[in-house]
């Protein structure tokens, strides 16, 4: 008698991997609602400029939008140029994202059609930003004639001495709570290819080089936690939005970072006043 064929048994399907959770990311913001600027302290004839400003320019006041972003950066600048050969290592943000000024910023893109020096009291003058539920109040303010004393890093120090800087001005917030801190930091600089290339730069420099902390007894930048920031050209300023929790954690899906930005921002309502008044514009 013939054999039947022997049946071949199917081997077991493996096991399927589940792949691991991609990394949190902080999502972009959306605009900011039309009465924005009015929360800024700018009355309706002044909007009513700055929108012009905007629709000549072929724009939409995305500018005002203020937009964050967070990437994280692979290769460039290494994580250990932060550390000088003498020195402590210094706090720096873990991911930093530039932005490009806009058409906006027209009346503003050089300091030469914008000669009056910036004050504390104009730039830091509101003590308190809100957006949202988060309020933040400010704890310290520092302004540099010399813009190499407010930053470190070799590399950053060169790029704003180009630039021909000529004022940097710092202000450090922190919540009620102590559970977020921010620092702002705003740089005069000659006009507007300085600024923009200034905050393209610190794409890979921000690694080596970045504002330096202010120091204050009730909130302090974390020098070894997790923070984040952007940059912002506009017209011949650039703004340094620097973020993060009070503890160094990374933010929680409880914490609202793209809002905590949003808030810090509110000093910049200072250069939009700029733009108005190099518009011919007086401010009331």
């Amino acid at each position: 008698m013939s054999r039947a064929p022997a049946r071949r048994r199917r081997r077991a399907a493996p096991p399927r991997r589940t792949p691991p959770p991609s990394p949190r990311r902080t999502p972009p913001p959306p605009p900011l609602e039309e009465n924005a600027l009015a929360r800024w302290g700018l009355d309706h004839r002044q909007q009513r400029i700055l929108t012009i400003i905007a629709v000549t320019a072929g724009v939409i006041i995305a500018a005002v939008a203020l937009t964050y972003a967070v990437t994280s950066l692979g290769g460039g600048v290494g994580a250990g140029e932060a550390e000088s050969a003498t020195g402590p290592v210094q706090a720096r943000p873990d991911t930093y994202h530039g932005w490009a000024s806009t058409s906006v910023f027209t009346p503003i893109a050089a300091r030469t059609t914008d000669t009056q020096a910036l004050t504390v009291k104009e730039v830091f003058g509101q003590k308190t930003l809100k957006a949202g539920k988060i309020s933040l109040k400010l704890v310290a303010t520092k302004l540099d004639g010399d813009c190499a004393t407010a930053v470190w890093g070799a590399p950053l120090t060169e790029r704003l001495a180009a630039a021909e800087c000529s004022q940097a001005l710092r202000g450090l917030y922190a919540s009620a709570d102590n559970r977020y801190v921010a620092q702002y930091t705003l740089f005069n600089l000659r006009d507007t290819e300085a600024a923009n290339t200034l905050v393209q730069d610190l794409e890979t420099l921000h690694r080596g080089g970045w504002a330096a902390a202010l120091p204050a007894e009730r909130a302090a930048m974390p020098r070894d936690g997790h923070t984040e920031a952007s940059g912002h050209a506009m017209g011949h300023y650039a703004g340094l939005v620097w973020i993060g929790r009070g503890d160094g954690a990374e933010p929680a899906e409880s914490d609202d970072f793209v809002t905590l930005s949003l808030a810090v921002r509110g000093v910049e309502k200072s250069v939009y006043r700029r733009i108005v008044a190099a518009s011919g514009t007086p401010t009331q």
